[in-house]
């Protein structure tokens, strides 16, 4: 890669006169169904799951709770957003996601638990193997399911489909983990002593050593709606998502059974030889599906080159991950905050210009496309006086602009 006296010469206009609209992120044509039902799941949530804490914990014992249930929190989320690096989703969903975790999916799997215990008295070590699996990953999945609904553009493929249920799982590990830190600072029959050494010790099993389980478990309902979302056959758009929510019921429920039966002596063994190996291996599959992303984004904007949407010769740094970085320091070097704040924006929206692309490519674009498609063409070329590149290597190819844009072009 060349160095800064590389960067691109000739018209470039100072980011300091790029009009302020070209810096706001078109809005996404939201979906006021979706955004209603969640605003009032999470308004209920809130009600009942801040009565549980309260009757649950005393004052001293909630606190605690909180405070070791928020440690592992960052550091989670911060690796779901990692791999969301192409095409960061919206933060406004990002939190719907972990709010919807922390109190709808908890509140709903309490309620219906509680309905259970009550009207088909399922025995407690049963209720932790079936009846907490089937509405916990129930509860947690139907964000993932909503979105795939109301708002299916927002979702692009796997990778999306296991970054929105990662943060839902976040977000139930999150108030479940207060209220069993709450509990084992109260001690009692089956938590212990209680004080802080029990708080702590709980923190190091769920907060230390599986931090994962929740959003591992729910991540492969996100793997099914991802895939529902790329795939062009009616039936696997169903049976997907489908098939991901039972794989994180056995998922869950493998884990569960692992510490109520045969006096939990199994949990070690299932930790190591079966919680570890699924979590590395989810994780090596969203490594993957990241680099995969990276792939198809080169094939869809190369075709666009063809096209003649953008120069060919960008495409590596708006693809390459060590290149957009290196793009945006040259950026910053050469005409400061705004000018990287531009090449953000331009990377940003050439990347969505590639994910809308490759849904075309495959035949599975929505029925807006050619419209989508056209906006994001013209701020493009907008941004693109306020935006340069180091320079680089000649191409085999080159395109005449093109004046528009979208499908049979």
């Amino acid at each position: 890669m060349t160095g800064p006296q590389a960067f691109s010469s000739g018209p470039w206009a100072s980011p300091a006169t790029v009009p302020r609209e070209l810096l706001r992120r078109p809005r996404r044509r939201g979906n006021v169904l979706f955004t209603v039902l969640v605003s009032l799941a999470m308004l209920v949530g809130a009600a009942v799951m801040s009565l549980v804490l309260v009757l649950s914990n005393a004052p001293g014992a909630l606190a605690v709770g909180v405070i070791l249930a928020a440690l592992p929190v960052g550091p989670v989320i911060a690796c779901f957003l990692w791999l969301d690096r192409y095409e960061p989703e919206p933060v406004p969903l990002l939190v719907m996601a972990f709010g919807w975790g922390a109190l709808v999916a908890t509140a709903a799997a309490l309620v219906l638990q509680l309905a259970d215990r009550s009207i088909l008295r399922t025995p407690d070590t049963w209720t932790g193997v079936i009846v907490a699996p089937i509405t916990e990953e129930g509860a947690k999945g139907l964000f993932v399911v909503l979105l795939l609904v109301t708002r299916r553009r927002v979702i692009d493929g796997v990778l999306d489909g296991i970054v929105y249920a990662g943060l839902v799982g976040v977000g139930f590990a999150f108030s479940e983990n207060i209220l069993y830190l709450g509990g084992a600072y109260m001690g009692g029959h089956a938590m212990g002593p209680g004080g802080l050494g029990s708080a702590t010790t709980l923190f190091v099993v769920r907060g230390v050593f599986s931090p994962f389980a929740h959003p591992l478990f729910t991540s492969l309902t996100g793997i099914g709606v991802g895939i529902a979302v790329v795939t062009r056959r009616r039936a696997v758009r169903f049976l997907a998502p489908l098939l991901g929510y039972v794989g994180a019921v056995i998922a869950h429920g493998s884990w569960n059974a692992s510490a109520s039966f045969n006096g939990g002596r199994l949990f070690v063994l299932t930790y190591l030889f079966a919680m570890v190996p699924a979590f590395l291996l989810l994780a090596g599959f969203a490594i993957w599906a990241r680099g995969r992303e990276g792939r198809m984004l080169t094939r869809s904007l190369s075709d666009c080159a063809r096209r003649g949407l953008i120069d060919p010769a960008e495409v590596p740094w708006l693809v390459r991950l060590p290149a957009r970085r290196a793009s945006r320091r040259l950026a910053r070097a050469h005409g400061g905050p705004m000018a990287d704040r531009v090449m953000r924006e331009y990377q940003q929206q050439a990347v969505e210009l590639g994910f809308l692309h490759d849904r075309y490519l495959r035949g599975t674009a929505p029925a807006d496309t050619g419209e989508r498609g056209a906006v994001m063409v013209r701020r493009l070329r907008a941004l693109r006086p306020y935006v340069g590149f180091p320079q680089p290597a000649p191409t085999p190819w080159s395109t005449p602009p093109s004046t528009s844009w979208g499908p049979g072009r």
